[in-house]
């Protein structure tokens, strides 16, 4: 009987970055995995954050029984997908098809009370130069924040919403109509803005550019300059990698951990790109949550506080 191309003996990984990335070789994705390969798998996906698998020259189906073995795939709600195969995303950018707004850090679909755990994105054409993927390790991050302002970040938590997607709808009644739907069905979620990785058990900084709102129960002013001062955390080159893709390339993030920025200096050239996502859990917060009367310092009571008392206004009435 032939040896299993995929069995542990044959997996070889090779660190790509400090902090994150790595490429894992000795492996054919067209094929089934075994326990033990899929094990390594997990932990490698947990510990380096991205895995690169080159030369996978891998059929739709093979993505996705590959993405299944880590959990059960989700459908995007503003996705790129087909009606037969929504839990499929097809990437297919090219003249007349500009790439959506990607270059904004991001962790994927942050806007759920369960965000994905993961994301398996396979190259089918790619542009000669340009259309690279930037990640940060948003742990390397936390862990490059001083001690005080960790103590700081503890217990807070931020409001996260699917305001990038907003755009997509038209302002006509019907389109107005069509967004109230949706957002009965994604209200802003609550999440901390330090969480745990479930698998490593490492403090993760959880807050993104392209979803995150505002940190909740603080002053807007606050929000925004603490906010802002973490966005530009993921702008250091030594928490990065930095992707460049070939044809038949499979690389598989860990949206726990690691956040993202797809590169638009392609355009106008074609870049075919197929992903699957893995459904997660919701997140765990490293610390309890902070008190209310902590977060803000009223030099006069808010006008909420007073919904019984106060005057009635007309949309009132």
């Amino acid at each position: 009987m032939a040896a299993n191309p995929n069995s542990l003996p044959s997996l070889s990984t090779r660190r790509l970055g400090v902090f994150l990335g790595a490429e894992i070789t000795g492996i054919e994705l067209h094929r089934p995995l075994d326990a033990q390969t899929l094990e390594a798998l997990k932990q490698a996906h947990a510990e380096h954050g991205v895995l690169v698998f080159p030369d996978q020259a891998i059929t739709s189906e093979d993505l996705k029984r590959f993405g299944r073995c880590f959990g059960e795939l989700t459908v995007h709600p503003f996705s790129t997908s087909t009606a037969d195969a929504p839990e499929l995303i097809v990437y297919d950018n090219k003249e007349g098809n500009p790439p959506a707004a990607t270059d904004i850090w991001h962790s994927d679909e942050t806007f759920r009370q369960a965000p994905p755990m993961g994301t398996a994105l396979c190259s089918k054409i790619t542009p000669d130069v340009g259309g690279d993927t930037a990640f940060a390790s948003m742990s390397a991050v936390y862990e490059g924040l001083s001690d005080r302002w960790q103590r700081f970040l503890s217990g807070l938590e931020a409001v996260h919403d699917f305001k990038p997607f907003r755009g997509l709808f038209s302002s006509d009644r019907a389109g107005i109509e069509k967004l109230r739907s949706y957002e009965d069905l994604y209200p802003p979620v609550t999440h901390p803005v330090v969480t745990l990785h479930p698998l490593t058990g490492k403090k993760v900084l959880f807050v993104n550019p392209q979803f995150t709102l505002c940190i909740k129960g603080m002053a807007e002013d606050e929000s925004r300059t603490i906010l802002e001062m973490l966005y530009r955390k993921t702008l250091i080159h030594e928490y990065q990698y930095r992707h460049r893709w070939q044809p038949n390339m499979v690389v598989f993030w860990d949206n726990r951990s690691v956040q993202h920025s797809a590169l638009h200096d392609y355009y106008p050239k074609r870049r075919l790109m197929e992903r699957v996502t893995i459904k997660g859990t919701r997140p765990v917060a490293a610390e309890p949550p902070a008190d209310a009367k902590d977060l803000r310092r009223y030099l006069m009571p808010p006008l909420s506080a007073f919904r019984e008392t106060a005057q009635k206004r007309q949309h009132e009435r």
